[in-house]
């Protein structure tokens, strides 16, 4: 069920932390993914493929994309107010991705049991009612804040929580990087 308090329907959700590949906009050749809170427990997000992410030539690498659907279902804990990390993810490669191309992004999450929080997501290229190009199912696995600060790395933590988007965050959803 989605947690009471989460972001409204239609609601940009923002970046979680700032040099996130996947999110982060401090990260000049990431993906700067673009979420936002759908109805009941979904979320709809999109990027625009780059130059800096291709791998065959003039199409995207199967990683970037494999990456833009983890933060895509990972964007979803933002509606359960929970914290946790992907625990496995398995991608369709259903179409090529060309460089230049936007991929419109819809996730939800299908069950909840315990720690564990079931996903899954599709790809379409150039519209939300466009071809899928990619799809994935996932499991994340609810963590407690000390998960990162026992295996993150100091500095950046000191950095994340002391931003004051986070902070403001950490208020309104009682979650810290």
């Amino acid at each position: 069920m989605r947690h009471a308090d989460a972001p409204a329907p239609g609601e940009l959700l923002g970046a979680h932390y700032g040099q996130c590949f996947g999110c982060g906009g401090e990260q000049a050749h990431g993906l700067h993914l673009a979420a936002r809170a759908g109805e009941g427990v979904s979320i709809t997000a999109e990027f625009t493929v780059r130059p800096e992410h291709q791998g065959a030539p003039g199409l995207a690498h199967g990683g970037v994309l494999a990456t833009a659907l983890d933060e895509t279902l990972g964007s979803l804990n933002w509606l359960l107010r929970t914290i946790a990390v992907t625990g496995r993810l398995e991608t369709d490669f259903v179409r090529p991705v060309p460089v230049g191309t936007t991929l419109h992004l819809a996730a939800e999450v299908t069950a909840v049991a315990g720690r564990k929080i079931y996903s899954t997501a599709t790809g379409r290229i150039g519209a939300p009612d466009g071809p899928v190009a990619v799809r994935a199912d996932a499991l994340f696995i609810e963590v407690k804040v000390e998960h990162f600060i026992d295996h993150g790395r100091e500095e950046e933590i000191q950095a994340a929580m002391n931003d004051p988007d986070q902070i403001r965050r950490a208020r309104a959803f009682e979650v810290n990087p």
